[in-house]
């Protein structure tokens, strides 16, 4: 008995490339775009211990969790770091980058997080990236949040590093993602003798047998169903075309914020300023007296399939984040979350205002 799911033919080294090639066109690059056969934290780490070792100086910018991680890893491979940490309500500027730069101009490398779905913030990388092409620095961004959701432009913005996953805005798998490379990251790696080699995490080892070989054979089997469920959502982003899906998910974030506000019951958006808040998620703070995490047990109990989940370590006592990525970019989401919330928030004895909610996430929505 046959299986669709199971019984495939084998993903051949053509089609792989062919998959590479839309995920470049889709970052509007024309740097080496490898695909990883993993969840994103596999090229995210890959890449750090390739391009940075002991006489690395890196500016690892802080705006959430992930850049915590980041700072471990580039520390863990030997380098020296300066971490630039701004307040997880806001975004990190490229005055404060430029500061850090006049501070210690021995960086060569940054890292950063284009947005934080973890806090809801997104940071200006075109504007950030002009400032690392001053100094000259390696740039190494996180994009996998953003990809799909906002533009996300390796080229343009002079990133030498840029690492995306199929599994937010895209509205794909977890299991696969991939990263852009410039010529310069190329040669930093093949410079650094202690660049992972013979291994997952080493991206030299595609280079070397995937890309310089004419990507005509594969290192090893590809996750078949993964690259499959990837090629498929390339497709229908191409079908919709990226304006429209980076649009859907604007106004997601609008709707949210401006429902929220209008809900009542004390939530307000956890990111103050509109211009620094991520279209991929929206963050809420709780009222003073109430735990977030409680607050969205008792929200999924009325809906249990709602996009919501608190934040994670010490803001699950304040923060609930709102999942308005890939098909749940839409009203209908948004209006299930705002109905959700408020059952919650009266249920804790607070006065809440549902229709109001959902009339201001209507007008918002673009």
């Amino acid at each position: 008995m046959t299986h669709p799911l199971l019984d495939l033919p084998p993903l051949d080294a053509a089609r792989f490339a062919a998959i590479e090639d839309r995920v470049a066109r889709l970052l509007d690059t024309r740097q080496d775009v490898v695909i990883t056969q993993g969840e994103a934290l596999l090229p995210l780490e890959g890449a750090i211990r390739a391009a940075a070792g002991p006489g690395t100086v890196a500016l690892n910018v802080i705006t959430g969790p992930y850049g915590q991680t980041f700072g471990d890893w580039l520390r863990d491979c030997g380098a020296t770091v300066h971490d630039l940490a701004v307040p997880f309500h806001t975004a990190v500027t490229a005055a404060q980058i430029r500061q850090a730069f006049a501070e210690h101009p021995e960086i060569d490398f940054v890292s950063l997080v284009h947005a934080e779905a973890a806090t809801g913030n997104t940071n200006p990388v075109a504007e950030i990236g002009e400032a690392v092409r001053e100094q000259g620095a390696l740039f190494y961004l996180d994009a996998v949040a953003s990809v799909g959701a906002e533009p996300v432009l390796p080229d343009a913005w002079g990133v030498d590093l840029c690492v995306i996953g199929a599994q937010k805005a895209m509205g794909g798998p977890a299991g696969v993602s991939a990263i852009s490379v410039s010529e310069r990251a190329w040669a930093r790696m093949a410079a650094n003798p202690h660049a992972p080699r013979r291994s997952y995490l080493s991206l030299l080892d595609w280079k070397e047998r995937w890309i310089d070989g004419g990507r005509r054979a594969l290192l090893h089997a590809p996750a078949q169903l993964e690259m499959l469920a990837l090629e498929a959502c390339l497709e229908r982003i191409e079908a919709a075309g990226l304006p429209a899906v980076m649009d859907r998910h604007r106004s997601a974030a609008l709707a949210v914020r401006a429902g929220a506000s209008a809900l009542g019951g004390g939530l307000e958006p956890y990111v103050y300023e509109e211009r620094d808040a991520a279209p991929v998620a929206t963050t809420l703070r709780v009222p003073s007296g109430l735990v977030a995490s409680e607050l969205v047990a008792r929200a999924l109990a009325s809906d249990p399939s709602a996009p919501l989940t608190a934040g994670g370590g010490a803001l699950a006592k304040e923060m609930i984040r709102v999942n308005h990525y890939g098909p749940d970019a839409s009203p209908e989401t948004v209006h299930r979350c705002l109905a959700a919330l408020g059952t919650a928030l009266a249920g804790h004895g607070l006065t809440v205002d549902p229709e109001a909610a959902r009339r201001a996430a209507d007008g918002a929505w673009r």
